[in-house]
């Protein structure tokens, strides 16, 4: 690791404490003085297995018990499923993609769901989490937003955590977070070294000040997360970056075949971000399956599609002149 990005890796990674630990008071504190207003968003797709366990505990924690989130907004991608009903019912409001800057159309993926969360969400304090969190994960919020809350040169924090991974009933205690690993970590230490101290630069649980996130653009799949850490990288420096030890990270698991379309995704958001789009022009992640007679390809558009910086949008700009959203 490069010097610059180990010392910003001991400077700059906390550990979340317990929530017996938590210092609570200090955080209402610090909200209060500085007169935030803090918005939780799950973005969702077909997640009704886990969502409404998770809002219930988020809202019963942050909103009910101590008055630390003001928002919790799950923003529901084209379910299939329950989710939204499932969601609703357990506290969260809930929010169709396709429902907000309808003029704007609508487009597949998480980045998208994201990037028009910052119209529904009037927060100056912004936390995404995965809505297909497994387990205790009621620090999660309060560890993140701890940063923002006490630091004010920090602008974006990103969680951090070992990811286990079961495989063939053997659990692998470290053992996620392979298009991480396999992927994204190679092409971040080549290209960006000095962002090799993020543990986790695909996890799907982080914050961020919205007059930071408003500036950049966001990937409309997968590769959201890579791309929100190069581009406010550019705008924030190394120093308003932090990341927070969260523990352990419990979540479903993806097949091979679409960690391979993730990976693929995330590629091409690199390349994008290196100025060499044109390695991915064909826009085309080409899999193979084997039907017992022979190899069947297909192919997955995996191309980067992106949201312009939400501050460059006009009803955007209109919506928060009129303290709405």
């Amino acid at each position: 690791m490069r010097p610059d990005a180990r010392a910003w890796f001991d400077q700059h990674t906390t550990a979340a404490p317990s929530l017996e630990r938590l210092d609570l008071g200090r955080l209402l504190r610090a909200k209060r003085r500085g007169r935030h207003r803090i918005s939780v968003v799950l973005p969702a797709r077909d997640e009704q297995a886990t969502v409404g366990a998770l809002v219930a505990d988020l809202r019963a924690r942050w909103v009910l018990d101590v008055p630390l989130v003001d928002e919790l907004l799950v923003m529901d991608s084209d379910s299939t499923d329950r989710t939204a009903q499932v969601a609703r019912a357990a506290g969260a409001e809930v929010v169709a993609t396709a429902d907000v800057l309808p003029a704007h159309g609508s487009r597949p993926g998480k980045g998208e769901a994201l990037w028009k969360s910052l119209a529904a969400t009037s927060g100056d304090l912004v936390v995404f989490l995965d809505a297909d969190l497994l387990g205790n994960v009621g620090h999660y919020v309060p560890g993140l937003l701890a940063p923002l809350l006490t630091d004010p040169q920090i602008d974006y924090v990103k969680g951090c955590y070992t990811r286990p991974l079961e495989v063939d009933g053997e659990i692998r205690p470290a053992g996620g977070g392979r298009v991480t690993e396999l992927t994204a970590r190679p092409l971040l230490n080549a290209l960006w070294p000095e962002l090799a101290g993020f543990v986790q630069p695909l996890g799907g649980e982080y914050a961020g000040r919205r007059s930071v996130l408003e500036q950049v653009p966001f990937v409309s799949g997968y590769g959201v997360e890579i791309g929100l850490l190069i581009d406010l990288l550019c705008v924030t420096g190394l120093a308003g970056l932090a990341q927070v030890d969260l523990g352990v990270r419990r979540h479903t698991s993806q097949s091979e075949q679409a960690l391979g379309r993730m990976a693929g995704q995330v590629v091409s958001t690199v390349l994008s971000r290196a100025g060499a789009g044109h390695a991915g022009a064909a826009g085309l992640l080409t899999q193979f399956a084997h039907d017992g007679a022979a190899f069947v390809p297909h192919s997955t558009p995996v191309a980067v599609d992106e949201r312009p910086p939400m501050r460059t949008v006009p009803e955007y700009r209109a919506l928060r002149a009129e303290g709405v959203g």
